[in-house]
């Protein structure tokens, strides 16, 4: 990238899109909508400007669906775009000592941020996984639903209410039947991708690890393989530990980073305490940490962890799970 001379902050809301184009320390700016329409108006722009997909690096900070949408769209046609934690620019602000904040001003900042660090760029994931993650999403959210809609009915027949207990019961039928459905359309969508298959086979080999929580998995994290090490994807997951010690007055308890990716790591909290419960080589860890003084939650944190270590473990070797193999590697670690 020693080439790069036009770098693209792009503020990404739901509606639109606040662009700003830095080349030799000189600003130009543009307000597009977050649509289909917007992203080639977008493109278009750039390149009558002369930032093309050689020469510019597009940054924007991590929104969920609104920023891989658009940064999909600009990946698929060449342009190097990376999607950035927005704690990262929120340091870097700081370290400016920003004091105004709009989605112009958010825009430059982005084009500073991607012109002095020069992050990674972000590779959409193949359309295997894109689809599979909608269909999770939509799964999870069917659930969130039918919680609200069981939580409605207890309070209605605390009220007495006979008639809106009936229409509650009645919609959450119809979340059961759905949810089943779409259930199956995953099942379904697993079965006709062999290496989706495949891993999703080899994390449930894990005990404490399901068929839901290994869609969840490959939904949010993609294909294992691309992390280096277990370490790097528990890092981005959020279940590293997170220390505070400096010189003689500061000694923070030791707590998970929480610092990746959050509907990733809510996945492993569940299947965490089961794996205490089940899982041998987790059981035993899960004993000396106790033994070790540590509390509840930060055991679960700790198993969190190691789950992460064995989903890389499994998926990279291709092997299903072993205790006997897996025991001696979870070492013991104070804190978390």
């Amino acid at each position: 990238m020693n080439d790069l001379r036009c770098f693209i902050g792009i503020d990404v809301a739901k509606l639109k899109l606040d662009l700003a184009l830095l080349v030799n320390g000189k600003y130009k700016s543009k307000v597009v909508p977050n649509t289909r329409e917007g992203h080639q108006q977008l493109q278009q722009w750039l390149l009558d400007r002369d930032a093309t997909p050689t020469n510019s690096h597009l940054c924007m900070e991590a929104t969920g669906p609104y920023s891989e949408t658009v940064a999909t769209a600009l990946a698929d046609r060449g342009w190097p775009v990376s999607i950035v934690n927005p704690a990262r620019i929120k340091g870097f602000a700081q370290s400016e000592l920003s004091r105004n904040k709009t989605d112009s001003v958010d825009a430059a900042l982005l084009a500073r941020f991607c012109s002095v660090m020069q992050p990674e760029c972000w590779t959409p994931p193949p359309a295997e996984y894109r689809t599979l993650r909608a269909w999770v999403d939509r799964l999870q959210a069917l659930k969130d639903i039918q919680q609200q809609e069981k939580n409605r009915q207890e309070a209605a027949l605390a009220m007495q209410q006979a008639a809106l207990v009936d229409s509650i019961q009645h919609h959450l039928d119809w979340l059961a039947q759905e949810i089943a459905r779409i259930a199956q359309d995953i099942d379904d969508h697993l079965d006709h991708h062999p290496g989706l298959k495949r891993d999703a086979m080899l994390m449930t080999s894990i005990p404490g690890i399901g068929n839901t929580t290994a869609a969840k998995m490959l939904a949010y994290v993609g294909d294992v393989r691309r992390f280096e090490s277990a370490k790097a994807l528990a890092a981005w997951l959020g279940v590293s530990p997170r220390q505070r010690q400096s010189g003689s007055s500061v000694r923070g308890r030791t707590m998970l980073s929480r610092a990746g990716h959050r509907s990733a790591r809510t996945a492993l909290y569940m299947p965490a305490l089961v794996a205490l419960r089940h899982n041998p080589a987790l059981q035993a860890f899960g004993e000396r940490l106790r033994a070790n003084g540590l509390a509840p939650k930060a055991v679960v944190g700790a198993a969190m962890r190691k789950l992460a270590h064995l989903i890389f473990g499994v998926v990279r070797s291709g092997m299903p799970f072993n205790a006997e193999m897996a025991m001696p590697r979870l070492d013991l670690q104070d804190g978390i």
